[in-house]
């Protein structure tokens, strides 16, 4: 039992003189006093060694912790998170594992030094519906594409074109264009083509230069990428979490990159791109990837890019009709709109399930379908056996 919190030097010098005295027995003193006899015993004894001093309370603290986290450690930590304002506790005592500290810190510890040391940032409110991650199994079976926005710059607008793998969420290009033509976004992606491969499958959104309606859904790029044999799926129009591992890498490049500085023109843009891509890819953990990186599941595609496209070829005897400049088919005395991103090429008609529709295929991909009723082709979404069963597509 400790001492009653009234004077208490004056107190336990009244406690020891009286058990000085010892007219009555130290136990029953310390009863009347609500001590325990050890504490009675301690006052007894820092009295005849220091006097009234030693009747002063001394702070509890422990002269030295075993487990405490030492100064070069912390600064350790300190200067990570200087490095990475945005990285949180867990992926810094990743970080902290990878250079040979084991046992790391706890993430709990790691967050008292980050707050005790002024580095917090504002707290995120998170979703209220849990989270439910989905992915393609293996590398380069679905890669997505978007542009983030436009970042102001001294000479005018950068707008940053990335690709990502949907497995492993490597950055497989980041590109500074001066706009979103199809001219600039062509000449990015053959260059990360012939560097990484062709993937079975590419996702966009219904914006240019993707596509705009669902009957102009696509472009001379979309076209392009079916000549070299990729699958082409756009996101569910009015959904971002379709395309939503890229959505997240633009918030993280926001964060890390494009928010924090003045920006002088493209190439300046280009530069610290170039300079981050590798950080992102190699070394910032990934919470997704149990905090590993995208580098260390990523692996190029075996299909490389072409130097010449394939010719065009359909079955012997299939239904083929040539797109004029308009976008436009003959067929069965009728024309129909199909889009002028198909001007030239040939397209083919199948006979669908429905009497009088037919079903418009541009190679392997089922572009549109016509109903030779209406004389009007209808929208198509081709997104069959591409995404997870989880996919909000």
């Amino acid at each position: 039992m400790p001492w009653k919190p009234m004077d208490e030097i004056a107190l336990k010098l009244e406690f020891v003189r009286l058990a000085e005295k010892r007219d009555i027995p130290f136990a029953e003193l310390c009863r009347r006093y609500g001590i325990s006899r050890t504490n009675g015993y301690k006052a007894l004894r820092r009295h005849r060694a220091e006097g009234e001093a030693g009747l002063v309370p001394r702070s509890r603290r422990p002269k030295r912790t075993s487990k405490r986290l030492s100064l070069a450690v912390e600064e350790r930590i300190v200067a990570l998170r200087t490095e990475h304002p945005v990285w949180g506790a867990r992926k810094i005592r990743k970080l902290l594992e990878r250079a040979g500290l084991v046992p790391a810190p706890a993430a709990s510890t790691i967050s008292v030094v980050i707050s005790r040391r002024g580095l917090a940032n504002p707290v995120r409110p998170e979703a209220s519906r849990p989270f439910i991650r989905f992915e393609h199994p293996v590398p380069n079976a679905l890669w997505q594409m978007d542009f983030k926005g436009w970042v102001p710059t001294l000479a005018g607008r950068c707008y940053p074109r990335t690709v990502l793998d949907d497995f492993s969420r490597y950055s497989l290009c980041l590109a500074a264009l001066p706009n979103e033509r199809a001219e600039g976004v062509k000449g990015e992606l053959e260059k990360t083509f012939r560097r990484y491969g062709i993937p079975d499958a590419m996702r966009m959104d219904n914006g240019a230069p993707w596509g705009s309606d669902c009957l102009r859904q696509n472009t001379i790029i979309t076209v392009w990428l079916m000549r070299l044999g990729i699958k082409v799926i756009h996101s569910r129009p009015y959904h971002p979490q379709t395309n939503g591992k890229e959505e997240r890498f633009h918030r993280t490049l926001q964060e890390e990159l494009t928010s924090t500085r003045q920006w002088r023109d493209l190439p300046h843009c280009q530069q610290e791109f170039d300079r981050w891509r590798p950080v992102y890819n190699s070394k910032r953990p990934h919470e997704a990837l149990n905090f590993e990186t995208p580098a260390s599941r990523y692996r190029p595609s075996l299909r490389p890019f072409p130097d010449v496209l394939a010719p065009i070829r359909y079955p012997e005897g299939a239904a083929t009709r040539t797109v004029n400049s308009g976008g436009r088919i003959s067929f069965l005395g009728q024309t129909h709109f199909i889009g002028k991103a198909f001007r030239t090429p040939p397209v083919r008609l199948v006979e669908a399930a429905r009497p009088g529709s037919f079903d418009v295929f541009f190679l392997r991909s089922k572009v549109a379908q016509i109903d030779t009723s209406k004389n009007e082709p209808e929208c198509v979404t081709d997104v069959s056996g591409t995404l997870s069963p989880m996919s909000p597509v």
